[in-house]
């Protein structure tokens, strides 16, 4: 498949600023594979299609708020610093995305907090965008993490022109994160609400958390028509064996096993046996999935609506087929559903 396949007009104005005013009022789209049928519902009407014994597999990266600004020396100038990765904790090195780029340069040091308490230093240009740089800090580990989320903010995506408001704190986030590490939300999550939790629970659905701590990677543009051609950045993956256990007894009971977002069917699909069984694992992941692709694990997802051209459409289009999705999407923009982080969710059975 070429990259000019996912390519639609999406209307600027549907691209979501805000969340839905409770996590689980956004609307939802279902897709019925077998019967080819679009439903439009909301949210919470999700725990209709699941039943006892079906699990849900969920991502539990927690987003570091990861945009810092800081002012350059001698110019003052302001820079905006995105961090991206630690590269190591006792050097206090990590890799950055700094804008205006062309400022930069090898040896500046930049300087963060109305006092000036935390300095760093550029020490390498790994790309054209990205730096790596080593901060001066004269604290413990501990005392340098928690200046970096003092002083950085909610790294909501670039699309959402808005200030960052004291609400997005909490609703860039799901309800069940626990593992700090991503730049971005796994999305799909964020329509769960710690009610409709309680009631899928009640009802016997399972939960099987698993990690993938989210990087820049699963939003960089591709860049080739022929798709085979793309790299993905690698991303930290854990699946516990706890999961795993939980995924395989479904998958033998022939339940619905649901990723909740296209980062736990990444997760998922870069672990499995020769037998279609998930593994346990703990390491990284470049794993891009486009049509064809014959899926392993899950047998429906939760997800958002994406923006076009995107992997992630891409890996929705493998899983519910190119023409049924282009035609949910089709419907999508004709009822103006909200796309992107903040946006509407799309259930695939």
């Amino acid at each position: 498949m070429k990259l000019s396949q996912f390519n639609f007009d999406l209307p600027k104005e549907l691209l979501a600023e805000y969340p839905s005013e409770h996590r689980d009022e956004a609307r939802l789209m279902v897709l019925n594979r077998k019967e080819q049928t679009i439903e439009h519902k909301l949210f919470k009407d999700l725990i209709n299609y699941f039943d006892e014994g079906d699990v849900m597999m969920l991502n539990n990266t927690k987003v570091f708020p990861a945009r810092m600004y800081g002012n350059k020396e001698k110019t003052g100038a302001r820079i905006e610093v995105f961090l991206l990765r630690e590269l190591n904790a006792e050097h206090r090195l990590w890799d950055v995305l700094v804008d205006p780029a062309r400022k930069i340069r090898i040896g500046n040091k930049l300087f963060f907090g109305d006092d000036d308490s935390l300095v760093a230093e550029v020490i390498d240009n790994t790309t054209s965008r990205g730096r790596t740089l080593r901060f001066l800090f004269d604290g413990s580990y501990e005392e340098f993490r928690r200046k970096l989320i003092e002083l950085g903010e909610t790294p909501l995506p670039k699309y959402i022109k808005r200030e960052v408001e004291p609400e997005d704190e909490e609703r860039y986030q799901t309800i069940y994160a626990k593992h700090e590490g991503a730049v971005a939300a796994p999305t799909a999550g964020l329509h769960f609400s710690k009610h409709l939790m309680k009631r899928l629970e009640i009802k016997g659905v399972e939960f099987a958390e698993m990690t993938l701590h989210v990087g820049l990677g699963t939003f960089n543009p591709v860049e080739v028509e022929d798709l085979s051609k793309h790299k993905m950045d690698s991303e930290q993956i854990i699946i516990p064996e706890e999961a795993c256990n939980v995924v395989n007894n479904a998958l033998d009971r022939k339940k619905r096993v649901c990723a909740v977002g296209t980062t736990v069917m990444r997760t998922v699909e870069s672990s499995v046996s020769a037998n279609h069984r998930l593994n346990a694992y703990d390491g990284w992941t470049n794993k891009f999935i486009f049509p064809p692709y014959d899926f392993s694990i899950a047998n429906c997802m939760v997800t958002n609506f994406h923006t076009p051209k995107s992997t992630l459409l891409m890996m929705i289009a493998a899983f519910a087929g190119y023409d049924f999705v282009m035609e949910a999407y089709e419907q999508a923009v004709k009822e103006k559903y909200k796309f992107y982080s903040y946006g509407d969710a799309m259930l695939i059975i």
